[in-house]
């Protein structure tokens, strides 16, 4: 229609239209496109576990006992043995009472606040948050406070301004900045003011904490009433997401949960997948979260040797600033002519005059492939 083409042509003569990148195959920190192979620096695949040979395996042996599809909606069709052992795999890992799983985690974002937070309710939501808890927040009927990033400070005078039920949403790690929510600041608030406390853990689950548990193992938290969103398909290579809480909270979220309870549920190989790659980041995991780590270390001393703004990154998820969509765009097909696949990050997923190159950093990188990051950069800057 003439409507889409007109708003694809102001999209694109803005540098902010999108087109789909078709991979051929993955292997490692390694992909296929156009039978050209790349080295892949856009992959929240952290330790490298979609390829694990156990997880293939459980994978494969649940599709030849229960098939592919499950067939319909958990309280439709009824659910599989997979998917409640994987619910009772997460409530153990994350130290809850309970676990309750979801397709994607926009799929739990969108599901569990709207449900939660009703009339008369407030939400106080960092400012950068993930899109999917925003969407969430939109669904609801609750009146909305946005915090300063990070900002426990304003978080608080907020919390001092409101009456009535409150919730607190914050992402752990924020996914564009790779820094880290300031957990025990927000804790203690949320106990002072009697706000229940949400976290989205999707980028911290199996990459902080001694053991891979997260944030709240990072900051040495107890789970207690807090509500923990967290995904399988990043650090844990599988497909889902997940709530983990009380018995009293996956109840009501299965009786009230739209996302849960009107979506064909996750195939039962699927959910054995996700069950081993617990299993694995539980008991064999450290040796690949210590390579990611210092992996990280050698491509963030790098950028700021370089003099790269990296703005406050804590995280394998380093950001390189380039402020406007035609710089990203031309340093993102500069690394591409180089053979290093690193999408450019636009509006509207960040702000304007915000724009930047988006390093996300595996366990399978090896230290060339972040020397070969470092050595296009310095001739880029030399141009």
């Amino acid at each position: 229609m003439k409507e889409f083409r007109k708003e694809l042509e102001r999209l694109e003569h803005k540098g902010l239209l999108r087109k789909l990148s078709y991979i051929d195959s993955r292997k490692a920190s390694r992909i296929l496109i156009n039978r050209q192979s790349y080295i892949n620096f856009s992959s929240n695949d952290y330790l490298g576990l979609s390829e694990h040979p156990e997880i293939i395996k459980a994978s494969v042996s649940a599709l030849k006992k229960y098939g592919f599809g499950s067939g319909g909606s958990r309280l439709l069709s009824g659910s599989h043995i997979p998917h409640k052992r994987l619910e009772e795999r997460i409530a153990r890992f994350k130290g809850t009472e309970s676990a309750l799983i979801f397709n994607t985690g926009y799929a739990a974002n969108t599901g569990i606040i709207p449900a939660i937070a009703a009339e008369k309710w407030t939400i106080f939501s960092d400012e950068l948050n993930h899109a999917s808890i925003i969407d969430g927040i939109r669904l609801s009927k609750a009146e909305v406070k946005i915090y300063r990033h990070r900002d426990a400070d304003h978080l608080e005078e907020l919390l001092k301004d409101s009456s009535g039920k409150k919730l607190i949403v914050t992402d752990t790690v924020f996914s564009m900045d790779g820094d880290i929510a300031p957990l025990n600041d927000i804790v203690f608030l949320s106990k002072k003011y009697r706000a229940m406390l949400m976290i989205d853990d999707a980028h911290a689950t199996g990459v902080l904490g001694s053991s891979g548990r997260g944030s709240l193992e990072h900051f040495g938290i107890r789970a207690d009433d807090i509500i923990q969103m967290g995904t399988l398909s990043k650090a844990l290579g599988c497909f889902g997401a997940f709530v983990a809480g009380s018995r009293g909270l996956v109840d009501f979220l299965i009786n009230r949960a739209r996302s849960f309870m009107y979506s064909t549920s996750l195939p039962p190989a699927v959910a054995e997948a996700g069950i081993k790659a617990i299993d694995i980041v539980d008991f064999e995991s450290a040796k690949l979260r210590k390579r990611v780590w210092d992996n990280r270390q050698r491509l963030y001393k790098g950028l700021c040797e370089l003099g790269y703004n990296t703005l406050d990154s804590e995280t394998p998820i380093i950001p390189v600033l380039t402020v406007d969509a035609k710089n990203t765009i031309n340093l993102s097909a500069y690394f591409y002519k180089n053979k290093i696949f690193a999408p450019a990050i636009r509006p509207p997923t960040v702000s304007e005059g915000k724009c930047r190159i988006r390093f996300s950093v595996t366990a399978m990188h090896t230290k060339q492939d972040i020397d070969r990051v470092l050595n296009v950069l310095k001739r880029w800057g030399n141009l």
